[in-house]
């Protein structure tokens, strides 16, 4: 397995790009970061928007990419057939080996029924295009349904991003997760956090931290994976709390950031 960073890495520094030449730029930054950091894979999400760009930057960045030994994941959100088409078609450009894809949207829900129909009309593309479509686990479908959804598919073509903190919008825990969908995980998002009750002891608080500084056992979720053979990288994600300003936000950021490398480091390799 191998460790790689993407746009969810620096949410908050993401956030502070307005206009799209500036999350173009950034995502540069970010091939620069990993080189300097010798980490080979970079994932681009639904927050930094590929196809927003034009074919010139495309380009541009995958020549950059290249020059620097740098693997670009792709991935989006919506999981509807034009915009589906458009982002395996990026994902093909990119040789992604992989689309990392969140099924809703802010306006968008489909039931399971319209999930699995719209995954299979798109299988033929998916397999042409010799893409996973890696769905990840994100608040509303429970592990079991997205086993149904993958299982009702094509286990082949359609995998799982397994994100560490999402599933406890489900009411679902990281050992049930990991159980259920581990033999699905083509790559793995490794965010790291805490549950406290909060001072009336009348709920929970869920924050994200440092890797290594949280609940997350992931020594042994990394064995987990290892053991399937499927899951080849494990993307740094971050939950970081807002600051007074941005600027303390993003600074804030930063340094978890180069934390949790430090220690992912000592555990992937």
């Amino acid at each position: 397995m191998f460790l790689g960073i993407g746009s969810y890495t620096f949410p908050w520094s993401v956030s502070a790009e307005e206009s799209v030449e500036g999350r173009i730029c950034f995502a540069n930054k970010l091939l620069q970061y990993a080189a300097e950091n010798n980490i080979r894979f970079v994932q681009l999400g639904d927050n930094l928007p590929l196809h927003e760009w034009s074919d010139d930057h495309l380009k541009s960045f995958k020549n950059n990419a290249d020059r620097l030994n740098i693997q670009i994941q792709v991935g989006t959100r919506k999981l509807v057939a034009e915009h589906t088409r458009l982002y395996i078609t990026l994902a093909s450009y990119f040789k992604s080996p992989f689309l990392r894809f969140v099924i809703d949207d802010n306006d968008f829900h489909p039931s399971v029924t319209e999930v699995i129909q719209q995954i299979r009309l798109l299988l033929p593309e998916l397999q042409a295009a010799n893409v996973v479509l890696a769905i990840e686990n994100h608040d509303r479908f429970p592990a079991k349904t997205l086993e149904e959804i993958i299982l009702s598919t094509d286990p082949q073509s359609v995998g799982i991003c397994l994100d560490t903190a999402n599933s406890l919008g489900a009411g679902e825990g990281i050992e049930h997760i990991v159980n259920v969908l581990a033999p699905y995980t083509v790559n793995l998002h490794i965010k790291d956090f805490v549950i406290r009750r909060v001072e009336h002891k009348m709920g929970f608080t869920i924050e994200g931290v440092t890797a290594g500084e949280g609940m997350l056992d992931i020594p042994w979720l990394v064995t987990v994976l290892k053991k399937t053979q499927r899951c080849e990288t494990a993307t740094l994600e971050l939950w970081s709390n807002r600051e007074k300003d941005l600027e303390t936000s993003i600074l804030i950021e930063k340094m978890k950031v180069e934390k949790s490398l430090q220690y992912l480091k000592t555990v992937i390799v």
